[in-house]
């Protein structure tokens, strides 16, 4: 039996582009991606899979951009890995929150040792300076892919930062 990593693959995506908030769209978690948004990110997905990335599994925030954004991720890649829908990863969400649904994801038997979390600012730059060990944020563009491994122990960090691409970066990745 092979024995399972002992470190975890934790990508943070911020979600593309997204219609604005206002009459068309008065409740913030009903807003959608933007035909732009759509076509950016997945020419950034594509770049995720010219770099060969594999995901076991993608959570993603409840709110409609945010899963549009994972499900676009989720599609662009091969073999296409699950999906999973997590409150946390809502705005407001608590970092603490966050880390234990990846702790119980990684926890479950089922091989998982690479995972995007597709979320909203500010709660995703708090994480991922929470993980490095930092104080304050660090600021994800919209369609922004940043890779920190942490060990699967003591995946609230710190955390080593493999890399942090923009989505113009992803774009020109592609083959």
């Amino acid at each position: 039996m092979k024995a399972a990593p002992t470190s975890l693959e934790l990508y943070l995506v911020r979600h593309a582009l997204a219609a604005l908030r206002g009459p068309d769209f008065p409740d913030d978690e009903e807003r959608p991606l933007t035909a732009e948004g759509i076509e950016r990110f997945r020419e950034a997905v594509q770049g995720l899979r010219a770099a060969d990335l594999a995901l076991d599994l993608v959570l993603a925030s409840p709110y409609v951009r945010a899963r549009e954004t994972a499900e676009l991720l989720c599609a662009g890649l091969r073999p296409k890995p699950k999906l999973v829908t997590v409150e946390a990863l809502q705005p407001g969400g608590k970092p603490a929150d966050v880390i234990a649904a990846v702790q119980k994801q990684a926890s479950s038997g089922r091989g998982v040792s690479r995972l995007a979390l597709v979320g909203h600012e500010p709660d995703l730059g708090e994480l991922a300076a929470r993980l490095l060990g930092a104080k304050g944020t660090i600021e994800f563009k919209k369609g922004a892919v940043c890779r920190i491994d942490v060990d699967r122990a003591m995946p609230a960090g710190p955390g080593t930062l493999r890399w942090f691409l923009t989505p113009r970066v992803l774009r020109g990745l592609r083959r």
